[in-house]
């Protein structure tokens, strides 16, 4: 739709808006400050709406101005994932799109399994929402807590979970090798 289609909409939008309001043109120029001429022009598409017209009679109709303009509807911004349980882990996908990035909110229940590390192609990026979450990276077994990111090359063998001192709750974002988020965890005790 271009410009001068949504243009074009405001005509007929205004008269109706006006007539379902019971409204004559003499009584929206009273209210606005619009002669009378120039509202029956703007209405049957004479005259072209400017900000400066449209603004005194979106609000002589307490309306928003979208409304007279014809805006498209924005959607709902909102992410409604479905969570996916896996190995008693649940995720919920935050993006929607296959393959490239893909972002996943995990919760890990209260348990203590035996780390089994694994590899595949990728790169991920972890931080942690609540909770205490073991980290076994290659010869590293470190521990985050909330707060605290880590990065990895998932060719490094890898495995994650509770430390069983209770729940974990964190982001996992996963992508093809080299999408890298370039955020470091200070391991416990430096500054």
């Amino acid at each position: 739709m271009t410009a001068d289609d949504v243009l074009a909409g405001v005509g007929p939008r205004l008269r109706q808006l006006r007539k379902e309001r019971e409204v004559t043109l003499a009584a929206l120029s009273e209210t606005t400050g619009i002669s009378v001429s120039t509202l029956s022009r703007l209405e049957s598409g004479l005259r072209r709406p400017s900000l400066e017209l449209l603004l005194p009679i979106a609000q002589a109709h307490q309306v928003p101005l979208d409304e007279l303009v014809g805006a498209p509807p924005v959607g709902d911004p909102r992410v409604r994932a479905k969570p996916i349980v896996r190995h008693g882990r649940t995720h919920w996908p935050l993006t929607r799109q296959p393959g490239g990035l893909q972002a996943f909110k995990v919760l890990v229940p209260q348990g203590k399994d035996e780390p089994d590390p694994r590899t595949h192609e990728g790169y991920e990026w972890l931080y942690v929402l609540s909770g205490r979450l073991r980290l076994v990276l290659g010869d590293h077994d470190v521990v985050l807590s909330a707060g605290e990111a880590a990065e990895f090359d998932t060719r490094v063998p890898h495995w994650f979970g509770s430390t069983g001192e209770g729940p974990v709750e964190f982001l996992s974002l996963f992508g093809p090798q080299g999408e890298r988020m370039h955020v470091r965890a200070r391991p416990a005790g430096r500054s």
